[in-house]
């Protein structure tokens, strides 16, 4: 098993080459009795943690190994890690990430040096191509998280995180096939062995706890998550021995969790991160990691490689979620100026105009008048029904459209 001397010497390893990333205090989700940080390797280098274990690896390789170039399986992070890891030490990269891989991570990793494949629906059918273009070509074999090198190099967050933060109670971890949590586990543990460790996966890809519970790696089913980055549906060998004895607990967060906490990262701690990275600061959000009063809390935002329209489209859904985007219909007598003299009215309640249709056959508007549907950006829903209220007053019919989850 790795040693916490194994992390002290990936830390050196990575001196000049990884970022020290930041500790910040999450002051939003804080309070008098509690404090909660973030450790920012969405800030990291190649946008992830990963580069801390990949580096350490190939930094190991010897001379036949090198020469033979390196290939792995990846979502996309550990893609972007082993292609720059490979790069800084002259040593060719190839990298199979599956075809649905964010076109973001797809670019960043051919602009590290890689030779990209696309193959596979899935993280895990990725990895298995990986692994025929080993065998086929001879390559050296970097697996994004079932190898000692790779655990000890994600530990030195941990030790990062003891230096930083002396007294952290407990440190909340994201999983994929357990990596970055085993390693942080065996730093914390060895430093502070009263802090709790926390894993969280998405309850759409839960190989942990499933595993767990089987007591070995197990494949399960999995769904559709915005959390690529840890949609593994079977985690390590070498990790899931790890996460038993040295992490306390793992919980589930949904995608709507994840969205809030993507969006909560960018709305109050000015940072970006991706549906993986910010899976921690979701269990938190959503009340599933019990805190008491004086905890001190960090949790690893691992990841900032999200596509854009993505982004935008998680912050526009928790918008609507909060009931900052509103959608109304209203009938409006189809004679021209109208429409503009009701989104004055908009306006004189500081509402702010996001999209508007024109609705006439197809709602069966009442002859001679048109139906309007419009969306709205407001501060609250108590500043919705204000411009409810006030357009009602004007004259006019208004519905508030309501918004329903899909099953």
């Amino acid at each position: 098993m790795v040693t916490l001397s194994d992390i002290e010497k990936a830390r050196e390893t990575l001196r000049g080459v990884a970022t020290r990333t930041p500790l910040l205090m999450d002051r939003k989700l804080s309070t008098d009795s509690s404090e909660i940080y973030v450790k920012a390797e969405c800030l990291q280098r190649a946008g992830s943690f990963k580069i801390r274990g990949a580096y350490n690896k190939i930094s190991q390789l010897n001379d036949e190994e090198r020469a033979r170039g390196v290939v792995a399986g990846s979502a996309g992070n550990h893609a972007q890690g082993v292609a720059l890891a490979a790069t800084l030490n002259g040593i060719r990269s190839t990298i199979v990430m599956p075809e649905f891989a964010p076109l973001t991570k797809v670019v960043a990793t051919r602009d590290f040096g890689a030779d990209v494949v696309l193959k596979g629906a899935t993280f895990d059918e990725a990895v298995a191509h990986s692994r025929e273009l080993q065998q086929e070509h001879g390559f050296t074999y970097v697996h994004a998280f079932d190898d000692d090198a790779v655990i000890a190099g994600q530990g030195t967050i941990g030790l990062e995180i003891h230096e930083d933060l002396p007294e952290v109670d407990t440190v909340v971890v994201p999983i994929g096939g357990g990596g970055i949590i085993s390693g942080i586990a065996l730093a914390i543990k060895a430093l502070r062995p009263q802090t709790k460790i926390i894993g969280v996966q998405a309850a759409n890809v839960p190989s942990v706890n499933t595993s767990l519970s089987v007591g070995s790696p197990t494949t399960v089913d999995a769904q559709p998550t915005i959390a690529d980055g840890i949609a593994v549906k079977r985690p390590g060998e070498r990790t899931l021995p790890i996460i038993r004895e040295f992490v306390d607990e793992v919980v589930e967060v949904t995608e709507d969790e994840i969205a809030r906490g993507v969006f909560h990262c960018a709305q109050n701690n000015r940072l970006v991160v991706e549906g993986a990275g910010a899976a921690g600061i979701a269990a938190i959000i959503a009340g599933k990691v019990e805190l008491t009063p004086d905890e001190k809390v960090a949790t690893v935002l691992c990841g900032g490689n999200i596509d854009g329209n993505l982004l935008a489209r998680i912050i526009e859904q928790v918008m609507v979620r909060q009931g900052r985007y509103v959608i109304f219909k209203l009938l409006v007598v189809d004679r021209p100026g109208n429409l503009a003299e009701m989104l004055n009215h908009v306006a004189e309640t500081g509402a702010n105009v996001v999209e508007v249709f024109h609705q006439r056959a197809i709602w069966l508007a009442p002859l001679g008048r048109v139906g309007i549907e419009v969306i709205l950006e407001v501060r609250d829903n108590e500043h919705a029904s204000e411009v409810q209220m006030h357009l009602e007053k004007c004259g006019y019919h208004v519905e508030r459209h309501s918004q329903h989850d899909w099953d």
